[in-house]
């Protein structure tokens, strides 16, 4: 205890340095000019080690400008662009469906003058002779398959005969179809009851002639085997005629 005290207080005790307090701002004025000139010494060297590379900053930032520019204009063009291939495609899509359309009619008018050179022919060749006076038959029965399953298309050409004073004939068909579901037959009649719109199809009209075309609908696991049209006059429970087609 008595060394320490001795060491502490002789000559070879630890010097004391005293120095003059200097406030924070004086200190920053001192540092701060000494850091900025560093900095600027930094930013120089690297500058100048760019330019040496073969970096120049000034024509990198007029570069950069040029293709912000023309990036801007590519954005602009491809814009107008896609508007232009928009309306294209409506354009191709409206030419499509006229084409289409077009086309519809086109076989639409094919299939009737079809239809009108056989109703030609026919009357051509229809004698004059072997019918009463105001007699109706029917001249042409034919039935096929149309675009959906169960469903058909039938076709007929009645024909009555007569003068130019006779009357119209008002009257209406009747198909009976002929079929076989799940192994039992059945008959099915056109027109179904309580379809005034169906009614409405099978009706007649006419003085000389009229043709008739109209579809009807059956399940599809229905097998057809024969079709009866008839043809009856307004008022009479009987037909006065009737054809059959088979179709198996």
């Amino acid at each position: 205890m008595l060394r320490k005290l001795k060491r502490k207080f002789s000559i070879s005790a630890p010097r004391l340095a005293v120095r003059p307090h200097v406030p924070w701002y004086v200190r920053w004025a001192i540092t701060l000019p000494f850091l900025l000139m560093a900095g600027w010494v930094v930013w120089w060297a690297y500058d100048a080690g760019m330019e040496l590379a073969g970096f120049h900053r000034g024509q990198a930032e007029s570069e950069l400008a040029k293709l912000r520019e023309q990036t801007a204009m590519l954005k602009i063009e491809n814009a107008k662009l896609a508007s232009q291939v928009v309306s294209y495609e409506r354009q191709v899509q409206i030419e499509h469906a006229a084409s289409l359309e077009a086309a519809k009619q086109l076989k639409g008018l094919s299939e009737e003058n079809i239809r009108i050179q056989e109703d030609l022919a026919f009357f051509q060749n229809l004698p004059e002779s072997g019918m009463r006076s105001g007699e109706l038959s029917i001249q042409r029965f034919k039935i096929e398959h149309d675009a959906l399953p169960g469903e058909y298309r039938y076709r007929i050409l009645l024909v009555r005969s007569g003068q130019q004073r006779a009357k119209e004939f008002q009257g209406n068909l009747q198909l009976l179809v002929n079929a076989k579901q799940n192994g039992k037959k059945t008959v099915v009649v056109f027109p179904q009851e309580n379809k005034a719109m169906e009614d409405a199809a099978y009706k007649l009209n006419f003085k000389y002639y009229q043709r008739v075309e109209h579809s009807f609908q059956l399940p599809s696991d229905m097998l057809v085997e024969s079709i009866q049209v008839r043809v009856f006059e307004n008022g009479a429970s009987e037909p006065i005629a009737k054809q059959s087609v088979s179709l198996s």
